[in-house]
């Protein structure tokens, strides 16, 4: 099920939040744990078991970990079944089919079909495990509670990435109160028109650009693929966590922001603090500190962030792709930092960041949107010139129409923060006012263009 289908929206959400204000607040968690569940079974029911299965798993093991000795070791256990899980369901295939490659073995090929939002699942539960170790938590007692915050409905399928510590009391005793209600309501509004609107709208003609043989387009429509792509790719995800985010708070739960105008950065490093916050959080808390983070030698910080990088990419998909793409960031933030590229603060030196900035994430993103590396390449070298081709399909005007032109105008205004800096230099109350017009107007919109398209995908679900 999807956020922006019209039967969560107009079916599943009036429901549970009905049924949730209705019964007694003790009663409030087994209403969104079954809801939860409900949500993921109707997607994925063959896989509830695998959820019910991790939940007892990660149980246990906290409460292990917090009462017997030996609790390296139990910790030890407890990440290595968890991984062994991620590894099975999402990278089974890709180690088969490289191996069968390299022809030194030969190994039966099983379609292993990757559950939705496994590596989310997966990455809650080790989070979980790994503050009871540090001490930073109590093991939960309750089963239910527990259950509640891995499966929780609007963080399970795609994130963000919510650690047990950030909403443990939450989880325990929140307030519910009107004003979270209309404020997450509003927030869920303008998520689901970021990915209404913007995502599906700029994503179409990404998918038709991508999807031609690279022999016959030009460097025009190939720059407006990556373009319309980079834009699809952060108004869906972005839209994703404001939605969540929203739903979140209907229910009383503060989820930590998830993005901050990446397209802004003027370094790869500033980028990934905006970017996937919840990613990237999560693996300098329990990946990139753990191995010493910058605390010894620069060799050593070298080596860290590029095991972490090499994981952001492999965690991001079976694919060389992505370990290619999470490898290019890694390079690019080494870099900055052998060349205190933040020490460059002269008004041109700014910009010059900024533009370089950009090209080298567009760059990355034909690497994460290209099936192979040799058709991202490819691709590249249309791009960027060293690939001519003499017939070309269309000319870059055929995708380009009025309607794409407007949303890449939009799109830009929206991902750089300048719309929102134009209506908080509105007095108070008219700025309240305009908000609230606005993500009425914005619902309709999108309730309207769900009706009438049939395309809409949700990127981030293969994670």
């Amino acid at each position: 099920m999807l956020f922006s289908s019209l039967i969560f929206l107009s079916i599943f959400l009036p429901l549970v939040m009905m049924v949730y204000f209705i019964v007694k607040k003790e009663l409030r968690n087994y209403v969104l744990l079954v809801a939860s569940l409900i949500f993921y079974a109707w997607g994925e029911p063959r896989y509830l078991a695998l959820i019910l299965f991790a939940i007892i798993l990660n149980y246990s093991f906290g409460i292990a970990v917090e009462t017997f000795k030996y609790k390296k070791s139990i910790l030890t256990v407890a990440i290595f079944t968890n991984l062994l899980i991620l590894i099975y369901f999402k990278y089974f295939n890709f180690v088969v089919d490289n191996i069968n490659k390299l022809g030194l073995l030969e190994i039966s090929y099983i379609n292993v079909i990757m559950p939705i939002g496994i590596s989310f699942l997966i990455f809650h539960s080790l989070s979980y495990i790994i503050d009871i170790y540090r001490k930073e938590v109590k093991a939960q007692k309750n089963i239910y509670n527990l259950a509640l915050y891995i499966t929780f409905f609007s963080h399970l399928i795609a994130g963000p990435i919510i650690r047990y510590h950030d909403i443990q009391r939450e989880i325990e005793e929140r307030e519910d109160t009107i004003e979270n209600v209309f404020y997450g309501l509003k927030r869920f509004s303008f998520g689901l028109a970021k990915k209404i609107i913007l995502a599906n709208t700029l994503g179409q003609v990404s998918d038709k650009i991508f999807s031609l043989n690279v022999d016959i387009i030009d460097y025009k429509i190939a720059w407006l693929g990556a373009i319309c792509y980079a834009f699809q790719l952060y108004f869906d995800f972005s839209g994703y966590s404001d939605m969540a985010i929203g739903l979140s708070r209907v229910f009383g739960f503060h989820f930590l922001e998830n993005f901050n105008y990446p397209y802004i950065s003027k370094s790869i490093t500033e980028f990934w603090r905006r970017w996937h916050i919840s990613l990237g959080n999560w693996f300098r808390e329990y990946l990139y500190i753990p191995l010493g983070g910058n605390k010894k030698s620069l060799k050593r910080t070298y080596i860290n962030l590029f095991i972490v990088f090499l994981t952001t990419g492999i965690w991001h998909g079976a694919n060389w792709n992505f370990v290619v793409w999470g490898l290019w960031h890694g390079v690019f933030i080494i870099l900055e930092r052998i060349y205190r590229i933040e020490n460059y603060k002269k008004n041109y030196q700014i910009i010059m960041r900024h533009i370089y900035t950009l090209f080298i994430v567009l760059i990355g993103w034909v690497l994460f949107r290209t099936d192979s590396l040799g058709k991202a390449i490819n691709y590249l070298k249309v791009m960027f010139g060293f690939k001519i081709n003499e017939i070309v399909g269309y000319n870059v005007w055929y995708y380009l129409d009025n309607k794409v032109f407007l949303s890449l105008i939009i799109a830009l205004i929206v991902s750089t923060g300048i719309f929102k800096f134009m209506l908080k230099e509105c007095n108070v109350k008219l700025y309240s006012i305009l908000i609230n017009v606005l993500s009425i107007g914005l619902i309709i919109i999108s309730m309207m263009m769900i009706s009438s398209s049939t395309y809409n995908p949700f990127i981030y679900f293969r994670f």
